[in-house]
Order: C-alpha cells, then structure tokens, then sequence
C-alpha cells in the first residue's frame, strides 16, 4: 500500500497491457513505458486507502509537474521543464476497505488515459491534478481490456 510499491505495480500492471515486458520502471527515465509503437507513457497512481492509519479516505490527486528530463546516456539534464511523456496513465486503487483490499486484484483499479498535450494546453505548469478536474478536462476512463486501445488513442491526438 506504500505509494511507491502501488507506484511499481501499477507500472507493471499498465505495461502488461500494450505488451511491454523491457525497460519497466527505470529509475530516473524521463517516462515510466515506452511501448513497441514509440507511445511515451507516464503512470500515476492514487489510492482511497494508504499504508498509514487514516481518519478519512485520501482524496484522488496525481502529480503531473512538469519536470526536466534526464539523458542516461550523456548523463545531462534538458535545459526547459516538460511533461516528457506522449500519454498519462492515472490509476486509481479505488478499494476502500482495508480488511480486503488486494492490490492484486484488477477489479479493484479504475484506470484513466488523458494525452499530455490536453495537460500542456489545459493545466500547463501544474504540479498536481485532482481526479475530478482530469474529467473536467476530458481524461478517458476505461477498462482495463480496452487500456492499450484508448493509449494509442490518445497518443494520437
């Protein structure tokens, strides 16, 4: 339940979807995925429930700060601040009992595709999203089955 390990397997859930079995959560890559179609993918995660005691559920909220990208190869940084990635996938760990919460289980994700250019002409420079403002600005929800389509969808756009 710790944000970075839902980070991990959300990563790894997401890549399953379009096939990519190579390169999944690099460290310090400018993007979490690449797919086999050159689609740029960042992963976000949020979840109701945390691994700490909690008064309330957590509100749904994603970072999306634009940050600057980081060439392993030249092992320099770019000089201009950018959403790297072509799409952001939000995943949302939407369980909200904790006796039977199982990250395991796909049912228990909702999973949301929004193009980083609607981000960079809605929201340019913004460092965190709320759920609600993503539908605001037209984030695709779909199911897990049809995840790969919407990516290539919205990385179309």
């Amino acid at each position: 339940m710790s944000n970075t390990e839902r980070g991990r397997l959300a990563e790894f859930i997401v890549a399953m979807a379009p096939g990519i079995t190579e390169g999944i959560s690099t460290s310090w890559d400018q993007y979490d995925l690449l797919s086999k179609e050159g689609i740029r993918i960042e992963v976000k995660t949020s979840a109701y429930l945390q691994s700490w005691n909690q008064q309330n559920l957590s509100k749904i909220s994603f970072s999306i700060q634009p940050t600057y990208g980081w060439n392993s190869i030249t092992n320099e940084y770019d000089a201009e601040q950018k959403r790297q990635s072509d799409v952001y996938v939000f995943c949302v760990l939407k369980h909200i009992d904790q006796a039977t919460l199982n990250p395991l289980d796909l049912s228990r994700w909702e999973f949301y595709v929004l193009s980083t250019a609607v981000l960079n002409k809605t929201v340019p420079g913004q460092k965190t999203i709320l759920l609600n403002k993503l539908f605001n600005i037209g984030v695709k929800k779909c199911e897990y089955a049809a995840l790969n389509k919407t990516i290539k969808h919205e990385a179309a756009h």
